[in-house]
């Protein structure tokens, strides 16, 4: 196993001997003007040196004319890449390499801080397989004294704990197919969540035949076995904590089966299991604030390859709960993962408060919602509700799309079998989530994610790769719950 998991982030300084330089932060040049924070001689130094109306940051000299510091001009937006987030990571960028200690000049709320220090870190992410040496980023890095003196130990730590699950679901999505096979996730994830002390079921071989059906039948054709991971964490043993459900699709390579990919469609499908990775950042997420909560994670684990033992178009397979399943295209494979899975989790004599699964499930919904933009379905208002409403609060949006009964329809077979797939060319995501509640109980409260899980462009702070897209929103939801429980 060739791959571990640095909690060390980048960006933020640890050495205190080393002589910070001050980085100020204004909302504006009515600001700047007015403080007396840099002498008069500094600010016109500035004004002469930088447009600041269309820069937003310049630097000072000191007294021997040396760097003396740095200002910024934010402006507070909740605009998706105008939000302080991507601010922060351009500026860390835009600075020369050096210890800055930041200080909030205007009156910035201590959210606006913290999205401000969020930013700063994602700035500092970067994949490698090799061993990247820390002292390639100690250069530059930001020391956090001031805002300690404003923002609370536990909000601080919050922030570093989603950007440490960003990186993890970066990391476990930019890992080639060959290293991140079913098993090798497998190790990794007992590896990772070890110091968490969870309760961690396997399923495999036999156990995963007879137990999951559908899992092992789209598995079965890889040399690369499939395995289904059942993690449990409770922050205590009195159950008295919401219970969620988190079930992610973790097919690690996707070849299409017999219905296999142009070679163009498959340069990304290491990314098929990026539903499995967000859901993993999450979970690192909360259980490193040790949020209030029994968390349940479902990952079914698989890759989709071709060989004589492929599922084939009209196959038919009972699913974990006995429904006949036909399948309607070797391509459509991950829904058939979470149908069991979902099946499974609702199992438990412990009523779940909710469940949400994230997938890379459909092309519909990225024809419909872009690649930036994760499809959100559900059969609850109120979780839909807050959700959305957290995404937007986050600046980690997502968009809700309805679960259209009139096109259950097109899932029913005249043979009392649904297909997987549906006998439409049109409204693919909305059929795909429909398939899926075919085995949501009408109790169960459910909420589904159709995500890209792949920046496909770079900017300051999100680079292309794998992407934890809709990781905040669902992080910041549950610590919500949790805490009106």
């Amino acid at each position: 196993m060739v791959y571990n998991f640095n909690e060390f982030l980048n960006g933020f300084c640890e050495n205190r001997k080393i002589k910070s330089i001050p980085l100020y932060l204004f909302n504006d040049i009515k600001s700047f003007n007015s403080t007396k924070l840099i002498s008069e001689k500094q600010k016109k130094f500035l004004t002469t040196s930088f447009t600041l109306e269309t820069q937003h940051f310049g630097f000072f000299p000191d007294k021997e004319f040396g760097l003396g510091g740095a200002i910024a001009i934010i402006k507070k937006s909740h605009e998706p890449k105008k939000s302080l987030i991507d601010q922060a990571a351009k500026l860390s960028q835009k600075l020369p390499k050096r210890k800055w200690s930041v200080q909030f000049v205007d009156k910035f709320e201590n959210f606006d801080k913290l999205n401000f220090i969020l930013g700063w870190g994602l700035a500092f992410y970067n994949f490698s397989i090799k061993k990247i040496n820390k002292s390639t980023y100690e250069k530059q890095s930001l020391c956090l004294s001031q805002c300690k003196k404003e923002i609370s130990k536990n909000s601080l730590e919050k922030c570093f704990s989603e950007i440490r699950g960003i990186f993890l679901t970066r990391d476990l999505i930019n890992l080639p197919p060959n290293i991140l096979t079913p098993l090798n996730y497998e190790k990794i994830i007992k590896k990772l969540f070890k110091k968490f002390s969870p309760t961690i079921l396997s399923y495999k071989d036999k156990q995963l035949e007879k137990n999951f059906p559908l899992v092992n039948f789209v598995g079965r054709s890889s040399e690369n076995k499939p395995v289904l991971i059942d993690l449990q964490w409770n922050k205590n043993n009195k159950n008295n904590y919401p219970n969620i459900v988190l079930v992610g699709k973790g097919v690690t390579f996707d070849s299409g089966g017999l219905d296999i990919k142009p070679s163009n469609s498959m340069l990304l499908m290491k990314k098929d299991m990026g539903g499995s990775a967000v859901v993993l950042g999450i979970a690192y997420a909360l259980m490193s604030i040790n949020c209030s909560v029994n968390l349940r994670v479902i990952l079914p684990l698989a890759e989709n390859a071709v060989s004589e033992k492929s599922m084939r178009p009209l196959d038919v397979v009972y699913s974990r709960n006995q429904t006949p399943v036909e399948i309607g295209n070797t391509d459509a494979e991950g829904r058939l993962l979470l149908a069991d899975s979902l099946t499974y989790c609702q199992e438990s004599k412990i009523k779940s408060d909710f469940i949400i699964d994230f997938a890379t499930l459909t092309g519909a919904a990225r024809i419909a919602l872009g690649t930036e933009l994760p499809a959100l379905f559900t059969n609850n208002d109120t979780l839909g509700e807050d959700i959305m409403n957290e995404g937007i609060k986050q600046i980690d949006p997502m968009w809700r799309l309805p679960l259209f009964k009139p096109y259950n329809k097109q899932l029913d077979k005249n043979n009392n079998v649904i297909s997987s797939t549906g006998s439409s060319g049109t409204g693919g995501a909305i059929t795909a989530a429909l398939f899926l509640n075919r085995f949501i109980d009408k109790n169960t409260n459910w909420a589904h994610v159709d995500l890209m899980a792949w920046n496909t462009s770079s900017r300051p702070g999100f680079p292309i790769g794998g992407e934890a897209m809709g990781l905040r929103s669902i992080v910041n939801m549950i610590i919500k719950y949790c805490s009106k429980s």
